[in-house]
């Protein structure tokens, strides 16, 4: 009796740490996002970010964005990047310009894990703002409309995250609809 009972709970337990790394699985893209995979890994199967892979790729930040992290990556849709004047992109993919490319794109990106709520409490100490330190050494504010989230950049642009909390081994993803840029 008491080996039945210990089996099922067993079985009852198992079943919820399934359903648990179910519901934390995310959809972006298209394309399931695993907790358990590194932010690149994820990344590369998002249809809605391919221009950020490349960009990825061709400045050089791979390597750094599959390390150990953590990071906060808020990352621009590929309708992000079509906001940008008309040959930007392809301009900034060019080697020549791959300081100017890894000093936007790590602008995107805060060290260390910052879920949604997390950023949310910043905002509340801050009084309606947060204050973001970039790995570029840039700063990003975060802020609340309602209950959506924004991030403004220090040009003025606001993006709005779209899809919160896109939990990776090595940090989380916030989808963004606008790129953000750096003072240069």
């Amino acid at each position: 009796m008491k080996t039945r009972k210990f089996l099922a709970a067993a079985v009852l337990a198992l079943g919820f740490a399934f359903t648990s790394n179910a519901q934390k699985t995310v959809m972006v893209g298209g394309a399931a996002m695993y907790p358990s995979k590194n932010i690149i890994e994820n990344a590369v199967n998002s249809k809605d970010h391919t221009t950020l892979v490349a960009a990825v790729k061709a400045a050089g930040l791979v390597e750094t964005l599959q390390s150990k992290g953590p990071f906060t990556v808020f990352a621009p849709t590929n309708a992000a990047f079509d906001k940008l004047p008309k040959g930007t992109v392809e301009t900034l993919l060019k080697p020549e310009n791959k300081k100017k490319l890894q000093t936007i794109l790590t602008y995107h990106v805060v060290a260390g894990k910052m879920n949604a709520s997390d950023i949310a409490k910043a905002i509340k100490m801050g009084k309606g703002k947060a204050t973001l330190k970039t790995v570029s050494d840039g700063t990003l504010t975060a802020w609340m409309d309602g209950k959506d989230l924004y991030i403004s950049d220090e040009s003025g642009n606001k993006s709005k995250v779209t899809i919160a909390d896109v939990n990776q081994s090595n940090g989380v993803i916030h989808v963004v609809d606008t790129v953000l840029l750096p003072k240069m």
